[in-house]
């Protein structure tokens, strides 16, 4: 007989031996239980988050793809406009969602250059968040309203050096691409611009209409008819060539201002820890809805640019785009804190 000691371990060695195939048994179900969740996905409807106030950009685009991929995916794609502190309180609680797939986001160019912007984010941008694709890029313009005395670049450079500091302008949001290359061209004409930061497009395109500000730096789409209308004028836009939806309107290039080519961007982002077939079905869902030959003409019209990248493509742009940006703060020193 052996000793109480030996039949003791022995006992233990049986039951961790069990243990260990009843755990093996566990992660095989797990695995067959999320590959049959990916499978069935979606199941229910999706929520789709935007950052922005209804009425801007990234709500036009979120709508507009939101349709496209009810259609294509059999549930429907619910639009919550989540707004605050340019976006940052949308994507906190967008990283605390539940990794199913059930809560999407689009996300705006500030996305990237918020953790230059907000020092106490209680989120990591490239950790607590997954890229899905890059959805589309957009050129800038330089705005006015019609009662500006300025009709080009040129013009505005001279007044701001006649009055230095009495000239504003507007731009959606601290740290977004048009507040950014408003503080580019303000470094490179040499001129004292005030920055006048408003919560999205919308409310923007309201203060620029009232005249409560004289020019704004933004993503043209929710201001294309106004300028078609004579309301606002476009002095300018970015890029390396003319809009075909604003053909008279010369690009910062031929301004003058060659560094100004930069544009806006949108994009979409799960919570981190989202299965990676969902991952992929989204990515697929969200290129078929750009690529669609009649959404894609409604985007151009608007002067939007359609991409749908494959999820590393998007996450490679979004690093590129936090660090070209952060080194532009960081040597123009750019206090953006809002």
């Amino acid at each position: 007989m052996l000793p109480a000691a030996a039949t003791v371990g022995e006992g233990e060695a049986k039951m961790a031996k069990a243990l260990g195939r009843f755990g093996l048994a566990a992660l095989a179900l797990l695995a067959l239980s999320a590959g049959a969740s990916a499978q069935d996905y979606p199941a229910k409807p999706i929520r789709m988050v935007v950052p922005y106030p209804a009425g801007g950009v990234v709500d036009f685009v979120a709508r507009q793809i939101g349709q496209q991929m009810t259609v294509s995916m059999g549930q429907p794609l619910v639009v919550e406009n989540r707004v605050g502190a340019s976006g940052s309180i949308a994507t906190e609680a967008m990283a605390k969602s539940a990794p199913d797939g059930y809560s999407i986001m689009l996300v705006f160019d500030t996305h990237a250059v918020n953790p230059h912007v907000y020092k106490n984010l209680r989120y990591d941008t490239f950790k607590d968040l997954t890229a899905v694709s890059l959805v589309a890029q957009i050129p800038l313009a330089f705005m006015s309203h019609r009662g500006f005395g300025a009709n080009t670049v040129a013009d505005v450079v001279r007044m701001a050096k006649e009055k230095p500091g009495t000239l504003s302008y507007g731009s959606t949001g601290p740290g977004t691409s048009g507040h950014l290359a408003g503080e580019q061209f303000k470094l490179s004409a040499g001129v004292d611009i005030l920055h006048v930061p408003y919560r999205g497009g919308a409310p923007l395109l309201t203060g620029l209409l009232g005249e409560q500000i004289p020019l704004a730096v933004a993503a043209p789409t929710a201001f294309l008819s106004n300028i078609a209308d004579g309301k606002l004028k476009a002095l300018a836009v970015t890029g390396k060539q003319r809009s075909p939806a604003l053909p008279n309107v010369p690009t910062m290039i031929e301004a003058g201002y060659p560094a100004l080519d930069s544009g806006a961007w949108i994009g979409v982002v799960v919570t981190a820890g989202t299965p990676p077939a969902v991952v992929e079905r989204l990515n697929r869902e969200v290129a078929k809805a750009v690529k669609d030959p009649a959404l894609s003409k409604i985007f151009l019209e608007q002067m939007i640019e359609p991409v749908g990248s494959t999820p590393a493509a998007f996450e490679a742009f979004l690093r590129a785009e936090h660090d070209k940006w952060g080194k532009v703060i960081k040597d123009a020193k750019l206090d953006l804190q809002p």
